[in-house]
């Protein structure tokens, strides 16, 4: 056993070596293995309660926690049959974790030696430390496919639902995982590829009907052409990476760097931290770090992991599912700021004033380690009063400052004026058997608005540096909404009886006015949805045109390069510019950013309209079994067949056709976005409230048919199927009346429309 050294000797070695603190460093550097090391630990509680390492107090805590995705070493089953693992990446300095494996049915038989890619549970009170399922075996990609079973004497087959392909699967007796005809399946390839035949498949999840709610995200993905299964090379590229290192790198795991996301949240690739400026000349002043994954390590231009990235270009979110930008060994486990464990990042330190402006940051590319993974509700609820056993320690040494510091950003906020439009967030949650639970408002918490201020503030830092050091990047781009679409919300204004000013260059201030005159009055979600119908879309590209939505001539994405490509090319430009590495922006990524921008604005939209169907389709199953029931809501759009109508109860969008307005002939004003009886005079527009009946709800499809029972508290006259007559249909004298009428006074209809 090497031999302990002395207190003089640990602390002239800390003074040589101040980046190499931790008490790993230390051991190593005295060569002190095994049990010696908890004599080390004795000899350096002693410092710290005679105050000579009082700063670096934190640099002794045992990070004692594995990732919850980790790489696992299965080590064999014991004499019960259970299989255990141990893990191929520990950091702690106490005894090695037991990991049991936890198989699935459809699980393929693992054995001593195998290496696999597992999410972990820390469990309590049981012989083991952790419970593990099985994500995938490291080497092994099997070939994922979605189709339709149809059972055979043996076993049976699988018709695929992809577009463009004809070809089946075979299935075995003892591979079916129980599947019955005609049920939507999930499986992998089994065995090798064989040159003759159909492929051989093995069923690892049974989706039910194709028309279950469990189906629709991968209907989805499949229909929109998202990219949900990862190429051999990608896999075998993200299964070689190793942890990075303290080499190269600021030593940044003394700062209490805390992460707060969903509670849900798989993978966490932002953190951040705030204390007091001690700078007396910034009195009343904060500095504030935001360290993100340092993705760039690990996705380098040109290889398989960025040519896929790439090619996805964002992760895309369903209720029931994910599909990663990245593999699970980056995105979940190597890129994740898991708790208590050390993570490359790279972070920006901001320096603002006591009115919340930025006067000055930098960045610095090192190697973190979150002390908590928190998520909002409990944040939320420690600054409110109520800790708990994990809020409760860090309560005030790091929750505190940072939300001093976001109220110093709100004054600041408060001065730029960014677009505050008020539409509340959809939440679906899904039940154990995956059908919706329940579909609720997301709650916005001071939580939410922290994270979301703190990661602005950086995107603009990104910015800001990557301009002055004259690098290129992919600004995140807004622009101002175009006058026809500005025209259409003016008069939807004065319509609503407000205003929106005409004859100045447009500012967010303006159209920040007009929603303040329509807050609390019965027209605010009309004026919010109009307001946000009239921007334009953001997108990605390399010219420096500014962010209009958020007020901000310089903005880009930086802060999450696990799940946005554009992110990570704003981390290698600034790896370039600082000159950190190889792994920076190469020439040709620098010419041909204007086609990367344009391309992963496509995938983004792609994304976006997977998830809206995705949405839909969930909303229509969860609706399905209420037909014949009433509900109220607001007309949210007009068309020549019908109008649109936003339910309140679940945010749902139905259409009530034409055809069940009843025989009257209705004029279609695409201008002015209203519906009007030639006989009757009834005029239907945007934000009208209205009580409907629910007609019908297709899962497959998402649609929701509705009938209007009431508009503004008026009661509709039920017509007898007759539609949308031909005008010359109707009676002439009263047409032409209303015909009349409707040039004769314009804006009076359109008052009309929002208000009886």
């Amino acid at each position: 056993m090497s031999k302990i050294p002395s207190k003089s000797e640990i602390l002239d070695w800390i003074e040589q070596n101040p980046t190499l603190t931790a008490k790993r460093d230390i051991a190593k550097a005295f060569g002190i293995k095994g049990a010696a090391r908890i004599d080390l630990k004795r000899v350096l509680k002693e410092l710290e309660a005679e105050g000579h390492l009082e700063k670096r107090k934190r640099s002794y805590q045992d990070p004692d926690r594995l990732p919850p995705v980790s790489v696992l070493l299965v080590t064999g089953p014991d004499s019960d049959g259970d299989l255990f693992a141990k893990p191929m990446e520990w950091h702690g300095e106490g005894k090695e974790p037991i990991v049991l494996l936890i198989p699935r049915e459809s699980d393929p038989a693992l054995g001593e030696g195998d290496r696999i890619l597992a999410r972990l549970t820390l469990v309590k009170g049981e012989d083991h430390h952790y419970e593990a399922r099985l994500i995938r075996r490291i080497g092994s990609n099997p070939r994922k496919v979605l189709g339709i079973f149809r059972k055979a004497a043996e076993g049976g087959r699988i018709v695929p639902i992809d577009k463009g392909t004809d070809r089946e699967w075979r299935v075995g007796a003892d591979h079916t995982h129980g599947a019955k005809d005609g049920e939507l399946v999930e499986a992998e390839q089994a065995g090798p590829k064989a040159r003759m035949g159909s492929p051989r498949a093995r069923i690892v999840e049974r989706l039910g009907d194709p028309s279950e709610p469990r189906a629709v995200s991968l209907i989805a993905i499949h229909q929109h052409g998202i990219p949900d299964d990862f190429p051999d090379d990608v896999i075998a590229q993200a299964d070689a990476a190793k942890p990075q290192g303290l080499k190269g790198r600021e030593d940044l795991r003394d700062l209490p760097l805390v992460t707060i996301d969903p509670s849900d949240a798989r993978d966490h690739d932002d953190a951040c931290y705030a204390h007091a400026d001690e700078n007396p000349k910034n009195e009343g002043g904060h500095v504030l770090w935001v360290a993100i994954a340092d993705v760039a390590a690990y996705v380098t231009p040109g290889s398989a992991l960025d040519r896929e990235a790439r090619k996805r270009g964002n992760s895309t979110y369903f209720p029931d599912r994910v599909v990663p930008m990245l593999p699970d060994r980056l995105s979940g486990d190597l890129c994740s700021l898991h708790e208590g464990v050390p993570r490359a990042c790279i972070a920006v330190r901001m320096v603002l004033d006591a009115k919340g402006n930025k006067i000055g940051h930098t960045f610095h590319r090192g190697l973190m380690r979150s002390p908590a993974s928190l998520h909002y509700e409990e944040v939320q609820d420690a600054i409110d009063g109520n800790p708990n056993d994990r809020t409760g320690p860090l309560l005030e040494p790091v929750l505190k400052p940072l939300y001093a510091a976001y109220d110093a950003l709100k004054t600041a906020r408060a001065e730029r004026q960014p677009l505050e439009l008020d539409l509340p967030e959809r939440r679906i949650e899904l039940g154990e058997d995956g059908k919706v639970k329940s579909v609720n408002f997301r709650e916005r918490l001071d939580a939410h608005r922290l994270i979301e201020e703190f990661m602005v503030l950086a995107n603009v830092a990104a910015a800001e540096t990557l301009i002055k050091k004259k690098t290129p990047l992919l600004f995140r781009i807004h622009e101002e909404p175009s006058p026809e679409k500005l025209e259409s919300l003016r008069e939807t204004a004065q319509a609503a009886g407000f205003t929106l000013a005409k004859g100045q260059v447009l500012q967010t201030a303006h159209l920040n006015r007009l929603l303040d005159q329509a807050a609390g009055t019965n027209d605010a979600e009309l004026i919010n949805l109009s307001t946000l119908r009239s921007m334009t879309q953001a997108y990605y590209g390399p010219a420096h045109i500014g962010h209009f939505g958020l007020a901000l001539r310089s903005y880009a994405h930086f802060t999450s390069p696990i799940r946005r490509y554009a992110d990570l090319i704003v981390h290698r430009a600034l790896i370039t510019a600082h000159g950190w590495g190889k792994d920076g922006l190469t020439p040709e990524e620098i010419e041909g950013l204007e086609q990367t921008g344009a391309h992963i604005s496509d995938t983004e939209r792609r994304s976006m309209v997977a998830e809206r169907d995705t949405t839909d389709r969930y909303l229509a199953a969860f609706l399905s079994e209420r037909v014949g029931n009433e509900f109220t809501g607001r007309i949210s759009g007009i068309a020549r067949f019908g109008a649109f109508v936003k339910l309140d109860e679940t945010g749902a969008d139905g259409l009530v056709p034409m055809r069940s307005l009843g025989r009257e002939y209705f004029h279609h004003d695409a201008e002015a976005q209203t519906l009007m009886g030639a006989d009757t005079g009834m005029t239907i527009g945007l934000g009208q409230r209205v009580t409907v009946r629910l007609a019908e709800a297709v899962p497959v499809t998402g649609g929701i048919a509705l009938e209007l029972l009431e508009i503004e508290d008026q009661k509709v006259k039920q017509g007898g199927g007759g539609g949308r007559r031909s005008p010359a249909g109707r009676s002439k004298p009263r047409g032409k009346a209303v015909k009349a009428k409707r040039k004769k006074d314009k804006i009076k209809r359109k008052v009309t429309r929002t208000r009886r």
